[in-house]
């Protein structure tokens, strides 16, 4: 299996007193769904900005195909960003436009794309997530369960090969929530490679094909199946997730 991420003794610190992430090593698999679970703090939310090249590792390297994430002369950045899309957990640090058409519109014209193929791309997302009704709003007037839906259009909408998503469940009702997991599962089973940061355990239960737990120490506690790590209740204790 194709190896999409590479992470080798990767560390990060706020102040050389204040550690985010200690000697963080692990892969991601092509396809796959991984799971990061930690209590608040223990660091996830930074891992998944290293991962997407927002910042950079104080110690380590993180690798995407084989390329060192940020290394100049054989990283492509403009590559990697339409390659990987990066869903945080805040929608309203995310969205930014005056409509949600132009919210999801942007991305695709920013990549040289012309106005005529964005408008038909922007129309078919808009319906496949049910918020055609919702195009000339301005995204801060929305429904949190809205904003979610407009956030991962705008990501989607450049056809990803990963995405990276921050809590991605985190304010949502129990129909957003349904329908989230719903796209999330339908992209993947199209091929788009899932790592999804949460605290969530009922979804990582349902929907990871492997896990990794962050402890309070800002390391990697275990990394396991569903199964392994999500029965075992020593350890999710200990990590302080029950």
């Amino acid at each position: 299996m194709d190896t999409v991420f590479e992470l080798k003794n990767v560390s990060y610190f706020y102040t050389r007193a204040v550690p985010a992430l200690i000697d963080i090593s692990f892969d991601v698999k092509l396809k796959e769904k991984l799971f990061i679970l930690g209590a608040n703090g223990s660091g996830k939310s930074t891992l998944l900005k290293l991962m997407d090249g927002l910042i950079y590792p104080h110690e380590g390297q993180i690798r995407f195909f084989g390329k060192v994430i940020g290394d100049k002369r054989t990283f492509d950045e403009y590559e990697f960003r339409r390659r990987v899309g990066f869903v945080f957990q805040d929608s309203d640090v995310q969205l930014f436009n005056t409509t949600v058409f132009d919210e999801i519109a942007f991305a695709p014209l920013q990549m040289g794309m012309k106005k005529e193929e964005v408008e038909k791309l922007v129309n078919e997302i808009l319906i496949s997530f049910g918020i055609e009704k919702l195009k000339d709003r301005p995204p801060h007037r929305l429904s949190g369960g809205e904003k979610k839906k407009v956030a991962l259009a705008s990501i989607i909408v450049i056809n990803p090969d990963v995405l990276l998503l921050d809590e991605p469940t985190n304010g949502l009702d129990p129909r957003s929530k349904k329908w989230l997991l719903s796209k999330l599962e339908e992209l993947n089973q199209k091929g788009t490679t899932l790592v999804i940061a949460t605290h969530d355990l009922e979804m990582a239960k349902k929907f990871s094909d492997r896990i990794i737990i962050l402890n309070e120490e800002h390391k990697i506690e275990a990394i396991g199946s569903p199964e392994e790590i999500l029965n075992d209740e020593k350890l999710l204790l200990k990590a302080n997730l029950i």
